[in-house]
């Protein structure tokens, strides 16, 4: 079910999201000059953890993993760059965006059951 088009899509929508959050964190968070350094800082950062540690041969990444972590360790680092977007909207004084995103997160993360499941056990849902 993860590897459908349509969730895919979304899938990539959320990691968008999550990234420019940290942004609007940095933004609204902080006063100047330190907004126009974390403006770039933090999306960059979870960039780059998000692009870096990967599961080797990952169908939904095209099998590339620069670093390679096993899958609970990925994992993890999904749902921190995810739902850590959703907690920067709530810390930029956005909770209703912060709701809606955590909700389509959470929604997303039913729909992708079988991922989930690969990541923690390494074992494909289908037969």
């Amino acid at each position: 079910m993860s590897l459908n088009p349509a969730l895919l899509a979304v899938r990539f929508l959320l990691e968008l999201v999550a990234i420019t959050s940290f942004g609007v964190l940095g933004w609204r968070a902080f006063d100047s000059p330190w907004r126009y350094l974390l403006v770039v800082v933090l999306p960059v950062a979870a960039a780059v953890l998000w692009g870096t540690f990967a599961v080797p041969d990952d169908p939904s990444r095209s099998g590339g993993a620069p670093v390679p972590v096993p899958g609970p360790v990925r994992l993890g680092l999904e749902f921190a760059v995810l739902f850590g977007g959703a907690a920067a909207l709530w810390g930029a004084a956005l909770p209703r965006l912060a709701l809606i995103s955590a909700a389509v997160l959470i929604g997303y993360q039913l729909l992708a059951y079988d991922r989930v499941l690969w990541l923690l056990t390494g074992r494909s849902t289908e037969a």
